[in-house]
């Protein structure tokens, strides 16, 4: 097929490497994505019902989950902002790692979006090709140009079998992304309501401690 489809079939085939490896790479890194994320929440979680704060900071600075840096700001900025200001950075960082995961998409839809046309680039540059011997033999004889045609057009049709492949990947990570945007956005709402619940409880008991040690000595 490469052959009959002249030279614009290399770059189809280019593209279909291109576009099955990013494919690839794409699934391993949402797959780990959710996988890691997953056991990191459960592991700080554990941590905050215990009451252990520390314990769960040091969980999510061993953790190789990019939800890890996600957490870490909201321990970062705990105590020294308001719990507005906290939900807020922690939001932000949550985006920044949701942006990581769009990473290569944008190639994906590149390729579905140009094969077509450089399939079609090498079928008008093989009818091209089978017109001009027409010209040069001088006959009307159109069986001579058929087959030239014919393998011209599979160019087009490779295009086409491309840019379908490619797009059915970007929107299949389109829509995965989604669901990995919505469930870290739960897992992160969740750790932020054990994490300020703890802060709040802290700031009682402090505060219930200073009007003991008051009442004592005014006592």
């Amino acid at each position: 097929m490469i052959k009959l489809g002249g030279f614009a079939m290399w770059i189809l085939m280019a593209f279909s490497v291109l576009a099955v490896a990013i494919a690839i790479e794409r699934m391993i890194v949402h797959w780990r994505f959710i996988e890691h994320a997953r056991k990191l929440h459960e592991g700080v979680l554990n941590c905050l019902n215990q009451g252990a704060r520390s314990e769960g900071r040091s969980v999510c600075e061993r953790s190789n989950s990019p939800l890890a840096d996600v957490y870490l700001v909201g321990y970062a900025r705990l105590n020294r902002s308001k719990s507005k200001a906290v939900e807020s950075a922690v939001a932000r960082e949550r985006i920044r790692a949701m942006g990581n995961l769009q990473s290569r998409l944008w190639i994906l839809g590149t390729i579905g979006a140009v094969a077509p046309f450089v399939g079609l680039f090498g079928t008008v540059v093989g009818i091209l090709a089978a017109m001009t011997k027409i010209g040069e033999t001088n006959s009307n004889d159109f069986s001579q140009v058929a087959s030239p045609i014919g393998e011209a057009l599979i160019a087009t049709a490779a295009g086409i079998i491309v840019a379908v492949v490619a797009v059915i990947f970007y929107n299949y990570f389109n829509r995965r992304l989604g669901a990995i945007s919505v469930e870290s956005r739960l897992l992160t709402e969740e750790f932020l309501e054990l994490l300020l619940d703890e802060d709040e409880s802290d700031g009682n008991r402090k505060r219930a401690k200073e009007d003991a040690d008051g009442d004592r000595e005014a006592a």
